[in-house]
């Protein structure tokens, strides 16, 4: 795992962004051998779509032999809702960009059975020949995806009940009330995102200090579901200064000499 520190979320988003186009780049994605990329939504990532936009439009990269999952939905609602996922990254990525939707995946939070939704989200993954790429962020709780703390490692795509933390979190995006955010939601596994072929998660901000630093230094639990990255052999967390706030001196300096495993 590495830990790749940047001086504040800008530079972080920067970074991502471009090391994102320059694995598509290497990569040279055709329409029978597609990149297929794992998403994020959030605050986390919207830096970095700004970024990959910006790529998109000055001729830097294209999206048109992408294949994306997303990693989560909100249990009933459309993708039409203001605070969908799927509308989220229309507004915010795809409708920006060269991306064909059909290509494009997110959960369907309306699906008749979930369950079933679920294990045929599962198989669109290993269909397109898994996960190239999996970004994401981390919760101030060391959670990923919608995957809470306590959530098996071995998890996979599956319908979970959201903790009060976080849908205190989210409570911003529905007008500040609690009892506006779902409280269940579709979310890939721990163990959907542990086979992607790379992982690269953006942490940023004080607020995430004591996450990261269970992450990084603590053991692998569940209890901080981002810890199973110390057991990917291509996994990156990058991190502003202000999230490296709780680390010891000696693994800051350990990082930042270039060193990971």
């Amino acid at each position: 795992m590495r830990l790749i520190i940047q001086k504040d979320y800008e530079a972080a988003s920067r970074w991502a962004a471009n090391h994102i186009a320059e694995r598509i780049r290497r990569f040279a994605p055709t329409g029978d051998r597609p990149f297929v990329l794992g998403l994020p939504t959030g605050s986390s990532p919207l830096g970095i779509y700004r970024e990959l936009i910006g790529l998109y439009r000055g001729g830097e990269i294209s999206f048109a032999q992408i294949v994306s999952f997303n990693m989560d939905e909100y249990v009933g609602l459309g993708g039409d809702h203001p605070q969908s996922y799927r509308r989220f990254m229309e507004d915010n990525f795809f409708s920006h960009i060269d991306i064909n939707p059909a290509n494009t995946h997110v959960p369907n939070g309306q699906a008749q059975d979930l369950g079933a939704e679920c294990r045929a989200y599962e198989e669109a993954i290993t269909a397109q020949g898994g996960i190239e790429l999996f970004l994401g962020g981390m919760g101030s709780d060391g959670h990923i995806a919608f995957n809470e703390p306590g959530s098996s490692l071995h998890s996979r795509t599956r319908i979970k009940t959201l903790a009060l933390e976080t849908r205190a979190a989210n409570a911003r995006f529905f007008d500040g009330d609690i009892n506006k955010v779902p409280g269940t939601a579709l979310t890939v596994g721990i163990g959907t995102i542990m086979d992607a072929r790379e992982v690269l998660i953006i942490v940023t901000g004080r607020q995430k200090a004591r996450a990261l630093r269970a992450v990084i230094e603590g053991g692998v639990s569940h209890w901080w579901p981002l810890s199973c990255l110390q057991m990917h052999p291509n996994a990156i967390i990058l991190c502003d200064e202000e999230a490296t706030d709780e680390l010891k001196v000696r693994t800051v300096n350990y990082f930042r000499l270039g060193m990971d495993n």
